[in-house]
């Protein structure tokens, strides 16, 4: 796999490569990282789906983010991000879950999360009983426009993604 391959190809590449699949749960993203997803040939063999999940309402009902991870953090939080990573791999029953939760502006910022502000979420589900599934959070912050912010979440999330693929 070449390195100079756009990322949702590697992605593609790396997880059909190791027989596995993934789900997405999106909030800021609105379902672009799942579009980049699909935009590989074949993808249907490791894509299994992508919720957009915007509201708190939905991040309960499709994901079972708990309450109190968005009463006491915010849907913009690590907490939540890690839940809504889990809870799409879970539901989904895929070996990997990807979660984006942010704000992409122009408005909707504030000073403790400002504009551009994400927190991308990533959980691989080992095999039963063995005690190896696990996830990560990163934040970051980005600038530009809404498309522009938007795009660079999900190319982030993809490599994030792959990041972990390859240290597995």
């Amino acid at each position: 796999m070449a390195d100079d391959d756009p990322i949702e190809k590697r992605v593609g590449d790396a997880l059909r490569d190791r027989e596995e699949t993934i789900a997405v749960a999106e909030s800021c993203t609105g379902g672009l990282v799942g579009s980049l997803l699909t935009d590989v040939p074949g993808s249907s063999a490791y894509f299994e789906r992508s919720l957009v999940t915007y509201s708190y309402d939905a991040k309960q009902e499709l994901l079972a983010v708990s309450r109190e991870a968005l009463d006491d953090h915010g849907a913009v939080s690590e907490p939540v991000a890690t839940e809504m990573a889990r809870g799409v791999r879970d539901t989904a029953g895929t070996d990997w879950g990807v979660a984006t939760t942010g704000v992409a502006g122009p408005t909707g910022g504030s000073p403790e999360t400002p504009v551009g502000t994400v927190h991308i979420a990533v959980a691989h589900a080992a095999p039963w009983e063995t005690g190896r599934s696990n996830s990560t959070v990163r934040h970051y912050e980005f600038d530009g426009s809404r498309t522009e912010v938007k795009a660079k979440i999900a190319s982030q999330a993809l490599s994030d993604l792959l990041t972990r693929l390859h240290q597995q």
